[in-house]
């Protein structure tokens, strides 16, 4: 993920959940701000010890981050955001997260249309 779409400091966090809104479902919360003078979103990853162990967790943070840099594209710009693990998260496999990753930024309405592309239906 790039350096431009990080949400990095704790002031950030702090500022999205006090004044931002939340969608979730049964693995994953999602936290979002709008911030209409960025040009992209940012993104914070928070994945709780009672997960499991720094193996699993980071297991976890690398397959987030990389679903919504995959989904990027469908992700409008403007928002800080904040996602966070649940306990069934950890028994997830990619598709299975991916899907569900989806389903919460579809439920937050911050999940544009996918674009129709050749060989697609």
């Amino acid at each position: 993920m790039e350096k431009k779409n990080r949400l990095t400091k704790r002031e950030y966090f702090d500022k999205v959940y006090r004044h931002g809104k939340s969608a979730a479902n049964h693995q994953f919360v999602l936290y979002y701000k709008a911030q209409p003078q960025q040009a992209s979103f940012r993104l914070g990853v928070s994945v709780s010890k009672k997960l499991g162990n720094a193996v699993v967790r980071n297991r976890i943070r690398r397959l987030l981050k990389e679903i919504v840099r995959l989904n990027a594209a469908r992700i409008p710009g403007g928002y800080d955001l904040i996602l966070i693990a649940r306990k069934p998260a950890a028994e997830m496999s990619y598709h299975e997260m991916e899907k569900s990753v989806l389903h919460v930024f579809k439920r937050a309405s911050l999940l544009l249309r996918k674009e129709n592309s050749p060989g697609s239906g």
